[in-house]
C-alpha cells in the first residue's frame, strides 16, 4: 500500500464544508467521488483541518492509502477531470515508503494558518461576495493588532469556542496573528498549533468591536482570561475565511505551495 498526499484548493461558498454528511454536498464527499471514479475503487481521504460551510481553503491537505500506482501528474490532472470548477488537486505526491505510515495529514502537522479577509468599505462589493467579510463600519487596524498581542502563546481559549466544539482540551498555542490593510481590504492571518471550532470567526468577530472602536483594546484580554464564550463578539461570517497552509516537517517532503499566493 502506498500511502498519497494531495494539497487541495477550494471554493467552500457552494459547499456544506469538509465533512462528509449524508446528503454529499461536503468538499470531502465530492473529493472522494472523483478519486473513484478516477481509480475505479472506493478511496477514504484524512484531511489537515475540517472546514466550516462557506469556508474556503488555499492548501488543504489530504492523505489516502492504495495499491494502485500512477504518476505524480496523473494524480494531478486525473482527479481533477472528475471534480467540479470550484475544487482543484494543486499538487500530489507519495509520501516517502520508508515514512508512509508514520505520516498523517493531521497528526502530523505542526501547525495551521488561516487567513481572514475583511472588506472594509461603506457599501458592500458585490463581485467579493461569498469570498471576504464585509464591515461598513471603519476599522482602526492599529488597534486591532494591539489587542490581538494578548492572544499570542498558550491559553484556555474557551472564550472563543463554539459550544458544539469536539476539542479535548481549550487550550492551543497561538504562535502569531499578523494584521495587515491593503487599501478596503484587511487580511487577517491566525498561526496556531490547532484551532478549536470556530475560534478564528470568533477572534475575529471580537477584533471588529475593537476596530470599531466599541470595545477597547484591553478588553479582548479581559475575554480570554474570563474563559466564558458569552462575553466575547457573535460568530462572524465564514465567507472570508481560508486555511491558508498547514506546517509539517520537511522529511515528509510534501511539494506545498506558499500559504500566502492569494494575497
Amino acid at each position: 500500500m502506498k500511502r498519497i498526499a494531495l494539497g487541495i484548493q477550494y471554493d467552500g461558498s457552494p459547499w456544506s464544508g469538509w465533512q462528509t454528511q449524508p446528503d454529499g454536498k461536503t468538499v470531502q464527499d465530492v473529493l472522494e467521488a472523483g478519486l473513484e471514479k478516477f481509480t475505479r475503487h472506493e478511496i477514504a481521504t484524512v484531511c489537515a483541518g475540517r472546514t466550516d460551510a462557506g469556508v474556503h481553503a488555499i492548501e488543504q491537505v489530504v492523505h489516502f492509502d492504495t495499491d494502485i500506482s500512477r504518476e505524480v501528474a496523473s494524480w494531478i490532472r486525473g482527479v481533477n477531470a472528475f471534480l467540479p470548477p470550484s475544487i482543484a488537486v494543486r499538487w500530489a505526491c507519495e509520501v516517502p515508503p520508508d515514512a508512509a505510515d508514520d505520516f498523517h495529514a493531521r497528526f502530523s502537522a505542526s501547525a495551521r494558518t488561516y487567513h481572514y479577509v475583511l472588506y472594509n468599505h461603506p457599501v458592500r462589493s458585490p463581485l467579493l461576495s461569498g469570498k471576504v467579510g464585509w464591515v461598513f463600519r471603519p476599522l482602526d487596524e492599529v488597534s486591532m493588532r494591539n489587542a490581538a498581542r494578548s492572544l499570542i502563546g498558550v491559553h484556555d481559549f474557551s472564550a472563543f469556542r463554539a459550544s458544539q466544539c469536539q476539542a479535548k482540551s481549550p487550550v492551543r498555542t497561538m504562535h502569531e496573528i499578523d494584521i495587515v490593510r491593503k487599501g478596503n481590504l484587511i487580511v487577517i492571518t491566525l498561526r496556531a498549533n490547532a484551532f478549536l471550532h470556530h475560534m478564528v470567526r470568533n477572534i475575529v468577530g471580537s477584533l471588529i468591536f475593537v476596530g470599531s472602536g466599541k470595545k477597547s483594546s484591553i478588553w479582548l484580554q479581559d475575554v480570554l482570561e474570563g474563559r466564558d464564550r458569552h462575553h466575547a463578539a457573535p460568530t462572524f461570517m465564514p465567507d472570508g475565511l481560508y486555511l491558508a497552509k498547514i506546517d509539517y516537517d520537511k522529511k515528509w517532503q510534501l511539494p506545498q505551495q506558499s500559504g500566502d499566493s492569494l494575497f
